[in-house]
C-alpha cells in the first residue's frame, strides 16, 4: 500500500507541475518583429517561462524576455534586467570596459569632456566623462557621467545629477529629447516612448535605473551609482567632501552593427579588430582620446566617427551575446556561443 500511495503522490505532482508549467507558458508575451528586412518578419515568438514578459511591474524581477530580430534563430531569451559590469559591452568604474570581444580594458578618457562610445551609420553614442586629478597625479580619474545618442533626426540625453551625498531614495536621473527636457516619473516604473515610437525609455526602478531601447538597433540598461567612501579609501580618489561623483553604470546590447562600427567600444564589435588590450592584463588600458573626442554629448565631429543622419548602412553584422544568460539555468543557449 505504501508503494502504491507513493507512486499516486508522485504522479499527482508531475500533474500539478504540468499545469503549473501550462498556467505560466500561457500568461507569457508573445513577440513579434515588424522589420521587412528581419529573418523574423511577422513571426509570433513566445516568451520563455522563466521570463515571461518584457517589461514587467515587479522591481525585484531580474530577468525579461528579449528577441533579437536580427538573429536567425527567432527564439525568445532571457536577459539581465539591470546592468552587468562584468558581461560584454559593459562600461562601469572608472571606466572600465568589456568590448564585444569579451576583453576588459580601461580609457581614461579626460574630465569634462567628451568621447565617442559607439559610431555607426545609423547611430552615434557619446559620453561626458566627469573626474578629478589629485595633486601629484599625472592624469585624471574619471566616471561616465552622462550619455548623448544620436539616430535618424533624434537626439536624446541622459545623465546622473551632480550631488553632495549620495541618498538611495533620491533620484538622480535626468533626461532630454531633441534638446527638451523629458520627465519619466519614477512611480509604477512609468514607460516613455517617442511619438514616432523610435525610442522607449522604460524604469526598471522606482528611482535610478532605467532601460533605453531604440528599437532593432539598441538596448541600453542604465544604473546611477556613487563613489563610496570604500572605493574612494581603497583607490584613494581624494573625493572632495561635497562631491559623491554620482555616475553611470551602463551595459549595451546591440542589433546589427555595420562591419565598420567605431567608438571606444564601437571598435570592439568589428569582426577583424585586434584589441591592444591584452587578456589578463590586471589593468589594461588604451588610448584614442585624440581619435574619439566630440565638441559636445551630441554631436558625431569625432576624427573616426561615421554616423550620418540619413543612416544608410550596409555589410550588417550581428554580434551581440553582451547581456544573454550564459549559465544554461534559463535557456538552452540555442546554438549561441557567449564569446566572440
Amino acid at each position: 500500500m505504501e508503494f502504491l500511495e507513493a507512486g499516486s503522490n508522485k504522479s499527482l505532482l508531475i500533474i500539478l507541475l504540468f499545469f503549473v508549467s501550462a498556467i505560466l507558458q500561457t500568461r507569457a508575451e508573445t513577440k513579434v518583429c515588424y522589420s521587412k528586412g528581419s529573418p523574423c518578419f511577422m513571426k509570433k515568438i513566445q516568451c520563455p517561462a522563466q521570463c515571461p514578459s518584457s517589461s514587467p511591474s515587479d522591481p525585484k524581477v531580474t530577468k525579461v524576455c528579449a528577441v533579437n530580430c536580427n538573429s536567425p534563430i527567432c527564439k525568445a531569451e532571457c536577459k539581465n534586467r539591470k546592468p552587468n559590469c562584468n558581461g560584454p559591452g559593459s562600461a562601469c568604474h572608472d571606466p572600465r570596459f568589456i568590448g564585444g570581444d569579451g576583453i576588459v580594458f580601461y580609457f581614461h578618457g579626460k574630465k569634462n569632456e567628451h568621447f565617442t562610445l559607439v559610431s555607426d551609420p545609423n547611430l552615434q553614442i557619446n559620453a561626458r566623462f566627469i573626474g578629478l586629478r589629485p595633486e601629484g597625479r599625472s592624469r585624471d580619474y574619471t566616471w561616465i557621467q552622462a550619455l548623448g545618442l544620436l539616430f535618424d533626426s533624434n537626439s536624446f540625453t541622459l545623465e546622473a545629477t551632480p550631488s553632495a551625498t549620495w541618498d538611495d531614495e533620491v533620484d538622480h536621473l535626468k533626461f532630454s529629447y531633441n534638446g527638451e527636457e523629458l520627465i519619466i516619473p519614477g512611480s509604477d516604473l512609468s514607460v516613455w516612448q517617442s511619438q514616432e515610437s523610435t525610442i522607449r525609455v522604460e524604469r526598471t526602478s522606482t528611482k535610478n535605473s532605467v532601460l533605453v531601447t531604440i528599437p532593432e538597433v539598441a538596448e541600453i540598461s542604465v544604473n546611477v551609482v556613487p563613489v563610496t567612501k570604500e572605493d574612494d579609501r581603497i583607490h584613494n580618489y581624494q573625493l572632495p567632501s561635497d562631491d559623491c561623483f554620482a555616475h553611470l553604470e551602463v551595459q549595451f546590447r546591440f542589433y546589427g552593427l555595420s562591419a565598420n562600427v567605431e567608438g571606444v567600444l564601437g571598435r570592439t564589435y568589428q569582426l577583424d579588430f585586434k584589441n591592444p588590450a591584452k587578456p589578463g592584463v590586471a589593468m589594461a588600458v588604451v588610448g584614442g582620446e585624440d581619435k574619439y573626442k566630440t565638441k559636445s554629448l551630441v554631436s558625431a565631429d569625432c576624427m573616426a566617427c561615421v554616423f550620418t543622419q540619413a543612416g544608410t548602412q550596409k555589410d550588417s553584422i550581428v554580434m551581440e551575446y553582451s547581456k544573454l544568460d550564459c549559465t544554461g539555468n534559463t535557456f538552452s543557449g540555442n546554438g549561441i556561443v557567449c564569446r566572440k
